[in-house]
Order: C-alpha cells, then structure tokens, then sequence
C-alpha cells in the first residue's frame, strides 16, 4: 500500500485530500497542529472508511523545533509500518496573516508556515521519497503572479502587507518545487504544485482579524468546496507514469510567473536552508 502525508489535514483542502486518498486505497498520515481536531479527524475519516490505513501525528509545523521532533516520529512510523517508502508528501498547511507576527524562532509567522515547513519537513522525508520515487506537492496558488521575492526582507518587516506576504509565499512554494526537480528527478523523485483556485476554508479568519478576515469571510462565498481541488492533489498523487508538468490546475497543467526560474530557486533554496539550519545533499 503507498502512503502519503498530508499536512494540515483536520479541516479544508488537506481534511478532504485525506477522505479521498484513503477512498482510492493509500494508506495516509494526516498531520495537523491540535491534537484533539487529529483525533476528531482520524475518528470522521475512519467512520467513512474503517478499513483505511489511516494515522495522525499533532506538530505546530510553524515551528522549527516542532518540525523536527515530529519527523522523527514520522520516520520511525514509516520505517516500521510503511517499509521505510513514502510515496507522496502534500505539504498542504499554510496560513493568513493580518500583521507581522513571530514564532519562537523569531520568523514571520506566514513564511514560517507556508515556506520553511514544507522546506524542513520534505528535507527529513527525502530519504523514505527517494525509496518509493516519490512525489511532493504543494498547494499554490494563482497570487503567486504579478510578484517578486523580497530577498532583502522576505518576511516583510519592514513594512508588512498581508496580502504580500501570501503572495510572495506562493512564489516560492513554486521556486521549491522547481528546485527539488532540478536536484532529485535522477533520483525518481518529482515535485509539483497544485491551485486549488478559490475554495471555501477558514484559513483567511484563522488568527487574521480586522479587514483581512472580513475580506475572506466575503470572497469565500464564492469559492468550491475542498473536494474539488482535492481531485488534483489525487491526481498527482495517482498518476502513472508521473506528469511532466510543474503547476497544475483542475487535473490539468497550466502556465505559471516568469519568475518561477532555477537563479531564483536556487536563492531560495540557499536562504531556506540557511533559516532551517540544514543543508540539502
């Protein structure tokens, strides 16, 4: 059985990824940072599908030190029950911001989140990836044109726009993506992002306030429910032999920013790894 982690799996996008993934016969490690919305989780899936092989670890990815403590975890579960392969990572938990927070690392929350998590996470996974010539999908998103990276201040300090910041931060979902392919595709690992387009989730009234989630609570409504983006991640995930593409929309690849090139995410990979204390082989 091949099994694939979701991140931020208790609610949205990721919840539904995992009741489809189980439904089409994966075994699937939800992640999400409450321990108590894991096991409502890990319940609800399980109800649908009692024979699914299903397991939830609790980890505040926003943090560094959660991140690790938890990829030690996850290694040993794959190395023991999963034949030490993962064959996917959907490295899907993100964040809105309204101002400029910190974590306990001292990084902007946003970028913290959206950028260094999945940087951290899919670096300690890599091994068990590179045993199944496995895939890492991010969840994107069309904001990510139109943008720049701020190198000289890329978690916005000086001066902190939220919406900015969630743009810059699909920016370099795309970078990592582009990057990981230009490293580890001779190793039979292939990287991918997938838009979801406009959904209906809480993540813009989760710890925003103010004008930001007002916004969101209106724009919503205009959005899919998370079972239709769900479909690309599973497709990208099911898929053989693994799609060429880069950025996907709908099942189907699509045009993605100019500034989506190997300088930038070769930049971005020399700061994330500088930020995570870390060094991709």
């Amino acid at each position: 059985m091949n099994t694939v982690i979701v991140t931020g799996a208790t609610s949205g996008i990721g919840l539904a990824c995992v009741r489809l993934l189980t439904e089409q016969g994966f075994g699937v490690i939800g992640m999400g940072r409450s321990a108590e919305r894991c096991k409502a989780a890990q319940k609800q899936v399980l109800e649908e599908h009692p024979l699914a092989k299903l397991r939830y670890f609790a980890a505040d990815l926003m943090q560094l030190g959660e991140i690790n403590r938890a990829a030690g975890e996850l290694g040993t579960y794959i190395r023991e029950s999963c034949e030490g392969r993962l064959y996917a990572l959907i490295n899907n938990a993100g964040c809105a911001r309204g101002r400029y927070t910190t974590t306990e690392d001292g990084y902007e929350q946003l970028f913290a989140l959206n950028v260094l998590s999945g940087f951290l996470l899919t670096y300690h996974m890599l091994p068990y990836l590179k045993n199944a010539g496995g895939r890492v999908i991010m969840t994107g998103s069309g904001s990510h044109k139109g943008i720049n990276v701020h190198w000289e201040d890329v978690m916005l300090k000086n001066g902190y726009n939220p919406l900015t910041a969630y743009k810059q931060s699909k920016l370099c979902n795309m970078l990592f993506a582009l990057g990981l392919n230009e490293r580890y595709t001779s190793c039979g690992v292939r990287a991918y992002v997938a838009d979801p387009g406009l959904v209906k989730t809480d993540i813009g009234n989760k710890q925003t306030g103010g004008l930001v989630s007002a916004v969101w609570s209106l724009r919503k409504k205009q959005g899919v429910p998370p079972e239709i983006p769900a479909q690309t991640f599973a497709y990208l995930c099911g898929e053989n032999p693994p799609p060429d593409g880069l950025y996907y929309y709908l099942c189907k690849e699509v045009k993605y920013s100019r500034r989506v090139t190997s300088e930038n995410a070769e930049r971005l990979f020399k700061l994330c790894e500088q930020l995570c204390g870390i060094r991709y082989n």
